[in-house]
């Protein structure tokens, strides 16, 4: 592969993308990320995660995408906590936790997450990831099912093949030359957001660059298990998203919704649902403080207005 190909690459293959321009324009009129009331370390799995809280009441565990933290939720962070607990979690490779020394695997990821929930003392909690977040998420419902409640799952894929091909090939391209990709990265906003966190800073950025592109590239297929998942679900993507609009409606149908018509009672609609979320796409809409709004009343279950009087 050429390298002149690789920064273009790795452009496109960036899960987590977040725009500095619209996180910038966004500023101006949305709150800001406000301060952490509780971080730290939770000795999981065998290894350490980072984690950091907002807010108070019910779990949200909130899971970023890939080559980000948390704070990638920009606006969103305040407005989901203005009525719950959220928790933002630092997977391997990334932001608190940093290079694990161990190879990654979505399997070991929701292990993380589920025995997370545990260490901090809950049952069960609401689960919010994008894209590697959201693969992240739906792995736990299906491995663990048990410590989930609601499932808000954010421009992901269930399997490999529903990335579009420009996007697909430049994961895949990523892991061929890990030290390129760590070079092209410095002075990104990918880059200063892991160093401001990482434990041991800027020196181990090349390790935690080479864990997660050693992983990006795998291929996986969840279709079999997709329809194992009992946690209401909402499904959230771009119009014009890195996700194929054509294997998110068929994640859908896997998680049970639109099985058939709701009926003029709504008697046949489940309690999964679907949204696209218009003129974003898979770089801006977890900024878009749309997501937000969808999500809120789904998390708390639709409840019904009361009557006037």
């Amino acid at each position: 592969m050429p390298k002149t190909n690789l920064p273009t690459l790795v452009a496109a293959a960036m899960l987590v993308l977040a725009v500095p321009s619209i996180v910038q324009a966004q500023e101006q009129t949305m709150p800001a990320i406000p301060t952490p009331t509780e971080s730290g370390y939770a000795d999981v799995n065998g290894v350490r995660i980072w984690y950091q809280s907002y807010g108070e009441g019910e779990p949200l565990i909130l899971l970023h995408g890939g080559f980000g933290t948390v704070e990638m939720f920009g606006p969103n962070i305040e407005l989901l906590a203005k009525s719950r607990k959220v928790i933002g979690v630092d997977l391997q490779a990334h932001g608190g936790t940093g290079p694990l020394g161990r190879p990654i695997t979505f399997d070991a990821l929701a292990t993380d997450v589920a025995e997370l929930i545990e260490f901090l003392g809950y049952e069960k909690a609401d689960l919010m990831g994008y894209s590697l977040g959201g693969a992240t998420a739906l792995r736990v419902a299906i491995d663990h099912p048990e410590v989930v409640d609601r499932l808000v799952l954010v421009s992901m894929v269930h399997a490999y093949a529903n990335w579009h091909s420009y996007n697909f090939e430049g994961m895949k391209a990523m892991g061929t030359d890990p030290e390129g990709t760590a070079k092209s990265l410095i002075g990104s906003p990918q880059h200063q957001g892991y160093i401001a966190k990482a434990p041991g800073g800027d020196a181990s950025f090349p390790d935690a660059v080479r864990e997660f592109v050693a992983f990006i590239g795998q291929d996986y297929d969840w279709s079999a298990e997709v329809p194992q998942v009992k946690a209401p679900t909402l499904l959230v993507v771009a119009d014009w998203d890195a996700v194929r609009i054509s294997g998110a409606t068929r994640l859908y149908e896997l998680l049970g919704g639109s099985a058939q018509d709701a009926g003029w009672d709504r008697s046949g609609m489940g309690e999964s649902h679907f949204a696209v979320i218009p003129n974003v796409t898979h770089y801006d809409i977890v900024t878009s403080t749309e997501l937000s709004r969808l999500a809120i009343p789904f998390l708390d279950n639709y409840p019904i207005p009361p009557a006037k009087d």
